[in-house]
């Protein structure tokens, strides 16, 4: 067992990246943090399943947008393309399924 606090690992920065919070060969779980206005562009990938923690943000799922908040759960299938772009201060999770 590990346990994860997230608002201990929560780093904002001018240039977004996502902190890797544990990978495995069949998964990978990034922490998303994210002031207004940063985005990661949309993109395929394995299937995601992301958390929103506080914040808002806006999904783009297949060309979709999606509005999104604290709370909010999305499940993403494999090979779909997916991005998001904070509308509000962002803390989010994602679980990625590579095997």
């Amino acid at each position: 067992m590990e346990l994860i606090d997230l608002n201990e690992k929560a780093r904002f920065a001018e240039q977004f990246a996502p902190q890797i919070l544990k990978m495995t060969q069949g998964y990978k779980i990034p922490l998303i943090c994210m002031e207004p206005g940063q985005e990661i562009p949309p993109h395929p990938s394995g299937t995601g399943i992301f958390y929103i923690v506080s914040g808002s943000a806006v999904m783009t799922v297949e060309d979709k947008e999606i509005d999104v908040k604290a709370g909010s759960m999305i499940f993403i299938e494999k090979g779909e393309s997916r991005g998001i772009r904070a509308v509000e201060k962002l803390v989010a999770f994602a679980v990625h399924l590579t095997a």
